[in-house]
């Protein structure tokens, strides 16, 4: 009897604004999907890219999008430290540098959520997530928080990842990620734009 290996759901947010080398930006998130395969990801399903206005508005050139749904070894607090961390060396490896909070970068790559797993506790996840925008643009988590606290209100983040997850559930509100994406505002929804890549008619 084969016995299949213990293993997560991972829900990526994926991004970038500024080119690296040669690559621009849809090109780098279409290099950093085999990285993430040699970092120890499996089972990877990427979005569409899509294009939007850089946060806060004029802070630097439009943003590609994109959400993965993959695969990480093991369960529990430790392994998703794990994929953080092969995460964020992914990141560094296409030069990213985190030297300004919402600043241009070259690759972001966001754990949204791991499996139905909650970080650290039940009651911090949910006063993070509860936090007024004010708060949030001040506050920095010291830990990791999963699920990601403001997934739920970012049209960026959920328009992709409705693509990959539609039906992952987020463990604490009970919400799907289609139901959330479908909570938006209708503006909001709109200013994430299916992206083209130059010279083409659409992206296939």
């Amino acid at each position: 009897m084969i016995v299949e290996p213990v293993s997560s759901e991972c829900l990526i947010a994926v991004g970038g604004n500024l080119p690296f080398g040669d690559l621009l930006p849809d090109q780098v998130i279409d290099a950093c999907l085999p990285a993430l395969a040699e970092a120890g990801f499996s089972a990877i399903n990427c979005s569409r890219y899509f294009v939007t206005d850089a946060y806060p508005a004029g802070s630097g050139p439009d943003f590609v999008n994109a959400a993965l749904c993959a695969r990480w070894p093991g369960r529990g607090a430790a392994a998703a430290e794990a994929a953080l961390g092969a995460l964020h060396a992914t990141e560094a490896r296409f030069g990213r540098r985190r030297e300004m909070r919402w600043g241009p970068r070259t690759l972001d790559l966001d754990l949204l959520a791991f499996g139905d797993l909650v970080l650290p506790d039940a009651a911090t996840q949910d006063r993070w997530r509860a936090l007024e925008p004010d708060a949030q643009r001040r506050a920095v988590p010291d830990r990791l928080i999963l699920p990601h606290p403001r997934l739920h209100e970012r049209a960026f983040v959920l328009v992709p990842l409705a693509e990959v997850a539609p039906g992952w559930r987020h463990p604490r509100s009970g919400a799907s990620v289609a139901e959330m994406r479908d909570a938006l505002r209708p503006e909001a929804r709109a200013g994430v734009r299916p992206f083209v890549r130059p010279g083409a008619k659409h992206r296939l």
